[in-house]
């Protein structure tokens, strides 16, 4: 049984098109009948509209095996007085789920993914935060791969104002416990009374999505397709806990292996 990342795992980060092998591994998933959820930390559609996105593509997925940040985040953070950060689509997101921007006395920062955040938005943010507005991020990937750049992703965010207030932060999406444990739960409706040690996840986030899935007893596959170049990049630098249990080059290659 699978957990399975989509950014830099299924799908390309420089075009979106579909990484070599990922629709023929979710086809064989399919026909042998192994349960899977797709879990994404994708914030720039709405839940429907990314899914819809991926169907396009030519994975034969159901909206019933699908799991994003945007569909745990109403019952995390409330709808007034939220200050988000984040690309422009993000915020469109949010205003059509209702959330009110409040950018003098918010309650909640909301940090999500963008490649240009400014010296002032950190000053600001570190204002609300230190006034008391309580810190919360979308996801805590380690890095955000966009035209064949590699930006700090949401965790390393989190961590710089983490130091820089003293204060601690709440995660929606991957790798936070809440979140796999909602993608559990829904694999569980496909075959009853799976645990987090029957699960095997793949992503191409060995820091942001893989560490927290191994703490927890799963299994662990990390591809190179997406923000690391090698696993040279990053694996000799883990601690011996959190090294993912293998390294693939891409969903091909695990294709080949099942």
């Amino acid at each position: 049984m699978y957990f399975i990342d989509v950014q830099g795992t299924l799908i390309s980060d420089s075009d979106k098109s579909p990484v070599r092998g990922s629709r023929e591994f979710i086809d064989e998933l399919n026909k042998r009948k192994i349960p899977y959820m797709i879990i994404t930390n994708s914030t720039k559609k709405a839940p429907i509209d990314f899914f819809n996105f991926l169907k396009a593509k030519g994975f034969n997925i159901e909206f019933s095996s699908y799991l994003d940040p945007l569909m745990l985040l109403e019952s995390h953070v409330e709808k007034s007085a939220v200050a988000p950060y984040g690309a422009d689509e993000f915020l469109d997101v949010l205003k059509k789920m209702g959330y009110i921007f409040n950018y003098k006395n918010p309650k909640t920062v909301l940090i999500s993914i963008k490649e240009n955040y400014t010296s002032e938005e950190f000053a600001q943010i570190i204002d609300f935060i230190l006034a008391g507005a309580s810190l919360v991020g979308m996801h805590e990937t380690s890095i955000y791969a966009k035209n064949s750049k590699r930006y700090p992703g949401v965790g390393a965010i989190l961590k710089l104002l983490e130091f820089a207030t003293s204060t601690s932060y709440t995660v929606v999406g991957k790798p936070s416990e809440a979140f796999y444990s909602e993608a559990l739960m829904l694999l569980c409706k496909q075959k009853s009374g799976v645990k987090f040690s029957d699960v095997t996840i793949i992503s191409d986030d060995v820091k942001g999505d893989l560490g927290g899935a191994k703490e927890l007893g799963m299994k662990t596959i990390f591809v190179t397709s997406g923000k690391y170049k090698s696993a040279d990049e990053i694996v000799p630098f883990l601690k011996p806990e959190l090294k993912p249990d293998y390294v693939y080059a891409d969903m091909q290659e695990i294709l080949e292996k099942i």
